[in-house]
């Protein structure tokens, strides 16, 4: 018998968990996804033939509860939706900033909950996901949740601490690279390269460099000194990076993002 997923919420995270779980085709489900935008919901019925539903229909009808809404709206959705559970379910959280004693606060039944943490490279399962369980769930629930999140890339079960701090370095992440990635196409550009051969450029040099870190297993500064030369352009180059600032910049996003799930959570 098909598993059934529903899902509050239809924005990017949601798209791309469906993305990597319809996928994989050893699996069947019966999707149900719902949201206040019927745009969105009609994208996730063309791409992944699931079945349009009202929050309260998600609620009655699913196995696995995605919460994928706004950290501001989740505890409204969940309190709306309390005389819908059951404790035969599910519920899993994507919504950065809260934890799973909050969620467990607006719920009337004794329902399992997670908290996970994913990214959007889950489109292409190659994502991070972090998985962090509440009071009421066990080892099924875990591996039942874990056998999705596994399918779409590296999935870890996490003491919920350090969820805050796993959000601001995976979670956020992909942006960080794709910022540093668009700032070199465009340095590249700059040296006089056109847009396309700096793009190829770039990627594949990104795609060398994490090759290189994950097979020879050798701490990146050692790789980084050797491309480094005395006196040759890598120095150049790292020299001035280094006064323009790029580990405090690094430093700083991380932990203004850590401070913001933080905030969220207080919310």
């Amino acid at each position: 018998m098909n598993k059934k997923i529903g899902v509050i919420g239809c924005g990017k995270m949601a798209y791309a968990i469906l993305k990597g779980i319809t996928s994989n085709m050893d699996n069947k489900y019966d999707l149900y996804v719902s949201d206040i935008d019927k745009e969105k919901i009609n994208n996730f019925v063309e791409d992944f033939g699931a079945i349009s539903s009202t929050n309260k229909e998600v609620a009655e009808q699913a196995e696995i509860i995605f919460l994928a809404v706004k950290p501001t709206q989740i505890q409204d959705v969940i309190i709306s939706l309390n005389t819908f559970f059951n404790d035969n379910q599910v519920i899993v959280s994507v919504a950065a900033g809260i934890s799973v004693s909050k969620l467990e606060e607006n719920l009337t039944e004794n329902i399992p909950v997670l908290r996970v943490m994913p990214n959007t490279p889950s489109l292409l399962m190659q994502g991070v996901a972090a998985i962090s369980p509440g009071t009421y769930v066990d080892d099924y629930h875990i591996d039942m949740v874990r056998g999705i999140f596994d399918n779409l890339g590296f999935c870890i079960s996490i003491d919920e601490k350090y969820m805050d701090s796993i959000t601001a370095v995976s979670g956020s992440g992909p942006a960080y690279v794709y910022l540093v990635i668009e700032s070199m196409i465009n340095a590249a550009i700059n040296v006089g390269l056109d847009s396309s051969l700096a793009r190829e450029l770039v990627l594949n040099t990104f795609k060398g460099s994490i090759a290189m870190i994950e097979q020879t297993e050798l701490h990146p500064a050692e790789l980084r000194q050797q491309v480094m030369s005395p006196g040759g352009t890598t120095v150049a180059g790292v020299r001035q990076l280094e006064e323009n600032g790029i580990r405090k910049a690094f430093f700083d996003a991380i932990e203004q993002a850590h401070n913001r799930s933080i905030e969220l959570g207080k919310k």
